[in-house]
């Protein structure tokens, strides 16, 4: 297990090199590329959905209620939901060792890659690539946990030391800021981007740092607006990157490099496992109807104070949730005027936004027809007609960092006391910025836009994409409670849980790592 390398320093009796020996070492640079593969792999194993769910159950953005204790997996939803996880969550372990597993290949990796037979260019180049990948695991590691130990050698030295949460921020801009130069820019062809797609760009780079600056007070260090400011122009001053024209695009089962505004995507498809949004986040009774017969679950949706957001007339992004009577879709992201019934009945299938518990277990719903109906459902990484029982998998790319993402940081800075400044011959106001936003997706412009306003097209803009959470701690709004009709249980306001406790196991292996206030 990726976390035991901080803790198990007895296991061999001699030092332990690297994972390679000679019979196994890479030789040729398809052996290299394999070798490189396996950062990526580890990233989509866990991306889009334990991560996701410690960044998008903890707020009011989704949902997984117990439907009469079906669902309820140990009380691990609930806990995220009322802020009540402990050191032991499953989910807290599982992504602690995922991101360091992720670091521990990254600086395996580029001890390998110094001693390829590369060209001095090519050696540049390769480095840069391993060590943007390992500045955006320790990113995840800094939001979700802060306090973490930073490991930049391999073999690891024994039982690395908790390093300050402002520390880690400033080893992370470090080591963005050094790579920009070496790392390659989207281009205007379509077979580099493909070549370069999933991989980190300069792009990749500054809108990351718009994100880390964006938070720097959340992380510990003084506020950096203009800075978020000066990263969003960076990335558009590369014109390849531009908003796409359909909102749905962005999250079709075939999107890829051809979606301009992607900076940055975790691919998947029926053969790169760790993408199920259809297999937790739709409705089992329309899988005829979308043309796929498999089996799914019924739990996971949306809060009733979410999907209030979605509000907008002629707003695309209303029509990524499945709320109130539903209808054969069009095949084009929208709706025919055919309903879909409950199967064997002439009654349409209605979902009900309303979630109304039923005691006495706990965050529970009840199992009934009408009450797997309630909670509004998303389809925004749109149903995967290639999805099979056997995995229920989603061919989905999940963005991470996109054009529309930059444009919003942008003007939450400038609305946060940073200059507004000019990209591509354009004055960019927040008002201006919000509204190339909705123009995009086909809603109303706004009149005016505070701070307020700015997180609410957040919320409709970037729902789902793992950002949430992120957001309201920025707001100081991640304690806000959405109780549930008869609802037993109450939300744990400790504002300490804006981090996640380092898990338990890992306290015992590693007797330097310390744990977050409060736990």
């Amino acid at each position: 297990m990726a976390g035991a390398l901080f803790g198990c320093k007895n296991v061999l009796d001699v030092p332990v090199e690297s994972q390679f020996v000679a019979a196994n070492f890479p030789t040729t640079l398809s052996d290299y590329n394999a070798s490189v593969g396996a950062i990526y792999a580890n990233l989509s194993s866990n991306y889009a959905v334990p991560y996701w769910r410690m960044q998008t159950l903890a707020t009011d953005e989704a949902i997984l209620p117990a439907r009469d204790g079906n669902f309820d997996d140990g009380g691990q939803y609930r806990q995220l939901h009322y802020h009540t996880w402990t050191p032991d969550h499953p989910n807290v372990l599982t992504i602690w060792q995922w991101a360091y597993g992720g670091i521990t290949t990254c600086n395996r990796l580029l001890n390998v890659t110094n001693t390829f037979n590369f060209t001095a260019a090519e050696k540049e180049a390769r480095l840069a690539e391993i060590r943007a990948m390992r500045a955006l695991y320790y990113f995840f590691l800094l939001d979700l946990y802060g306090n973490v130990p930073i490991v930049t050698d391999y073999p690891t030295a024994p039982l690395p030391a908790t390093q300050p949460r402002a520390k880690v921020y400033e080893f992370i801009e470090s080591e963005l800021k050094a790579l920009t130069p070496k790392l390659p820019a989207k281009s205007g062809t379509s077979a580099t981007n493909t070549q370069q797609y999933g991989r980190p760009t300069k792009g990749m780079v500054y809108a990351l740092l718009a994100k880390l600056y964006l938070n720097a007070e959340v992380y510990g260090a003084p506020a950096r607006y203009p800075d978020v400011v000066r990263m969003a122009d960076s990335v558009q001053a590369n014109t390849n990157y531009a908003l796409d024209a359909r909102y749905r695009d962005i999250f079709l089962p075939n999107n890829g490099p051809q979606i301009r505004e992607t900076v940055f995507a975790v691919p998947y498809d029926q053969q790169i496992p760790g993408n199920q949004f259809t297999r937790f986040g739709f409705f089992y009774y329309l899988t005829q109807a979308y043309g796929f017969n498999v089996g799914l679950s019924i739990a996971m949706s949306t809060t009733p104070e979410f999907y209030a957001r979605f509000n907008l007339p002629g707003d695309a992004r209303t029509k990524t949730w499945l709320s109130g009577p539903q209808f054969v879709p069009d095949g084009n992201g929208g709706f025919t005027t055919t309903p879909v019934y409950y199967p064997n009945t002439t009654d349409q299938i209605v979902i009900n936004p309303v979630l109304t518990l039923v005691p006495p277990k706990p965050m529970d719903l009840g199992n009934t027809l009408a009450t797997q109906s309630e909670g509004v459902r998303s389809i925004k990484f749109y149903p995967d007609p290639a999805i099979i029982q056997a995995t229920r998998l989603n061919g989905n790319d999940v963005p991470v960092l996109r054009l529309a993402d930059v444009l919003l940081m942008k003007a939450e800075a400038i609305l946060r006391g940073a200059p507004a400044t000019a990209s591509n011959g354009e004055m960019q106001t927040p008002l201006v910025l919000v509204n190339k936003v909705r123009a995009r997706a086909g809603a109303p412009a706004a009149a005016s836009i505070a701070l307020g306003g700015l997180l609410d097209e957040r919320a409709r803009e970037l729902s789902w994409e793992g950002w949430r959470r992120n957001d309201l701690i920025r707001f100081g709004q991640f304690e806000t409670e959405y109780p549930l009709p008869n609802d037993a249980l109450k939300m744990d306001k400790s504002t300490f849980r804006r981090l996640y406790p380092v898990p338990t196991i890992e306290l015992r292996l590693n007797t330097n790592l310390q744990q977050n206030p409060g736990y």
